[in-house]
């Protein structure tokens, strides 16, 4: 027993599409072995049930795991950010930094961001003292000059110019 397709998958589907045909295999597998003849028993579907939840949660797992692993969609723009010498300042409390850091999606992780806050969010780190940082957030270009507030992918692209993906 196979799943079959009517659809086209992308390379990185085909590249799993072997894993989700054995999986659902599997399935059907554990459920013809748990029968007796015509009829299941109850210690037959007992079995069955708790390897059915056993390979669909493997499966899960995986997806997720495969997921969380791909690039995101601005990972090339963020550490181009990082490279030419962009430092994003902000705060862990501060309700517009994260959604500064919302705007990159999974690519946040990229950002150069340094934290300023301490961590009972009471003071500012001796880093952001020292560049007389006051608010949040604050970005500060290679140039020397800083935006404030919450800027646009497209105000970052034309301050450090670092190409968006199309």
């Amino acid at each position: 027993m196979y799943y079959q397709r009517d659809f086209p998958l992308s390379s990185m589907d085909e590249k799993y599409s072997l894993d989700v045909t054995l999986w659902i295999s599997s399935c059907a597998t554990l459920w013809r072995y748990s029968r007796i003849g015509d009829t299941m028993t109850r210690k037959g579907k007992q079995i069955a049930t708790w390897g059915i939840i056993i390979v669909l949660g493997a499966a899960g797992t995986f997806f997720l795991v495969r997921a969380s692993n791909a690039p995101g969609k601005l990972d090339g723009f963020a550490q181009c950010l990082k490279d030419k010498e962009a430092v994003f300042y902000g705060a862990f409390w501060c309700s517009h930094c994260q959604n500064q850091k919302a705007m990159f999606g999974k690519s946040a992780k990229l950002l150069p961001y340094v934290e300023c806050s301490t961590a009972d969010g009471q003071g500012q780190l001796p880093v952001c003292t020292e560049k007389k940082i006051t608010g949040y957030p604050i970005w500060e270009f290679s140039d020397g000059s800083r935006e404030t507030g919450e800027v646009s992918l497209e105000k970052l692209s034309q301050k450090t110019g670092c190409p968006l993906p199309q």
